[in-house]
Order: structure tokens, then C-alpha cells, then sequence
């Protein structure tokens, strides 16, 4: 900045006011580059953790019995999520929850059915399609593995004040529904 500049700026407010805002911004997108590089490391960490099927296996151990994990205990999570939504779900829509094409989807879900945690379902509204539906040994493997989950964090959080365990219940929920609608990945429920 030339003196003539500065000189001029120096008597004006709105040039200062502009210029600690500049300083500040500057601090603060530091600050959002940080934290958002945190939360970044904290998902990679998350999902490593899930494709080395680490909470599965400490689930198999509790339950005592093999828990599927990986993509064959996910068809199940899809057809819950889709059934709490009020919402029909058919190999289609596995497809599209998992990111895998039809066949794969398809094996999957046979997979799934032969175990007899999902039935399939002629659709009422569309005869030529069919609808998956979790059975009841299919929702008590559901509620064996929901119940697992949740003493996990309610043990990693155990020593969390009441508010900071809300917020983070409020947070982490908003943060996914928003990751999910701007990666278009279908509901997170």
C-alpha cells in the first residue's frame, strides 16, 4: 500500500473495519481448514475401521455366533432403513443404498434370504416387481447388532458431560444428512 493510501485509510473507519475483518476471516478460515481436515482424518479413521470389520468381530464374540458384516449385513440395513421411512424396497434400491450394480445387488440379497433374514414379496401396486422384507430372524440379528453398537457408544461416551453427548448426537446426525445430500448418496438412516 502506498503511504498516500495508508495515510487516506488511516482516518477512514470502514478501510479499518474492512482490514481487522481481512485479519479475522483469515484466522478463521485457518481455523475451518483445520477443523475440517480433523473431521476428515476422524471418517477416514471411521471407515477403516468398519472395512477391517473390526466392530463386527467384537460382536461375533459377545453374541457368541458369526455376525454378517460388510455388504451382507448392509442389504439388511438398507430394507430396515427403507421399511422405518415407510418406503417399498427391492433389489433396486439395495443397488442404488450400496453403490453396486444389479447383479451384485442381486446376489447379495439372495444371499440374504437364503440365510432367512429377508423374505421377498410380491408388490401389491406392481406385480411384475418384488419387494425385500426382513424376517424375524433377520430382525433379531438387526436389534443383536443395533444393541452391540449402541453399548459401544454409549461406552466410548460414557465419561461425556449429558451435553456434549447431545451435542454430538445433534451434530453428527445433521453433519451425515448433510454429507449424504450433497454426495447424493441415498438416506443415512
Amino acid at each position: 500500500m502506498h503511504d498516500a493510501e495508508r495515510d487516506g485509510a488511516a482516518g477512514d473507519p470502514d478501510v479499518e473495519v474492512a482490514a481487522i475483518d481481512a485479519e479475522a476471516d483469515a484466522e478463521t478460515d485457518a481455523e475451518v481448514s483445520a477443523e475440517v481436515a480433523a473431521i476428515e482424518r476422524a471418517m477416514v479413521a471411521l471407515r477403516r475401521s468398519s472395512a477391517r470389520r473390526t466392530l463386527a468381530r467384537r460382536a461375533e464374540r459377545q453374541a457368541g455366533a458369526p455376525v454378517p458384516g460388510g455388504a451382507a449385513f448392509d442389504v439388511l440395513d438398507v430394507v430396515e432403513a427403507a421399511e422405518e421411512r415407510g418406503e417399498p424396497a427391492g433389489v433396486r434400491e439395495v443397488a442404488d443404498a450400496l453403490r453396486v450394480d444389479q447383479p451384485r445387488a442381486s446376489k447379495l440379497v439372495a444371499a440374504a434370504v437364503q440365510a432367512g433374514h429377508l423374505r421377498r414379496e410380491a408388490d401389491q401396486t406392481d406385480g411384475r416387481r418384488t419387494l425385500l422384507a426382513v424376517t424375524p430372524d433377520g430382525r433379531e440379528l438387526l436389534e443383536t447388532v443395533h444393541t452391540f453398537r449402541r453399548a459401544m457408544v454409549a461406552r466410548v461416551t460414557r465419561d461425556w458431560p449429558a451435553a456434549d453427548r447431545a451435542a454430538f448426537a445433534r451434530l453428527f446426525t445433521r453433519f451425515m444428512d448433510d454429507f449424504g445430500a450433497a454426495s447424493g448418496a441415498p438416506g443415512t438412516d
